[in-house]
């Protein structure tokens, strides 16, 4: 699969261009492979954005996920924001990632 144009940090320079499929082709590229939990985070994630037009922080977001924080963390290796938003095909967080 051809991906469309990613900026430096790796994501998509037009948000509109995301499928599912072109999500989980970025993470397969970057060595990253989204169980149905990761999934369900970026979906969630998209969610929000939808309603809210905004990237949550992290806190914010786990709570809105009812998720914990801390197991996110552990599950992504990384602040999780960052990943989930990049693979979901949202705008990079402005908060600490």
């Amino acid at each position: 699969m051809e991906l469309p144009e990613r900026d430096g940090d790796g994501y998509l320079t037009d948000m509109n261009a995301w499928t599912p499929e072109i999500g989980a082709a970025m993470a397969e590229q970057d060595g990253i492979e989204l169980d149905d939990t990761r999934w369900a985070h970026i979906m969630k994630a998209r969610e929000y954005y939808d309603e809210n037009s905004v990237v949550p922080p992290i806190r914010k977001f786990a709570k809105f996920a009812g998720e914990d924080q801390k197991e996110m963390f552990k599950l992504w290796l990384t602040g999780p924001m960052k990943p989930i938003t990049k693979y979901g095909g949202l705008p990079k967080p402005t908060g600490c990632v």
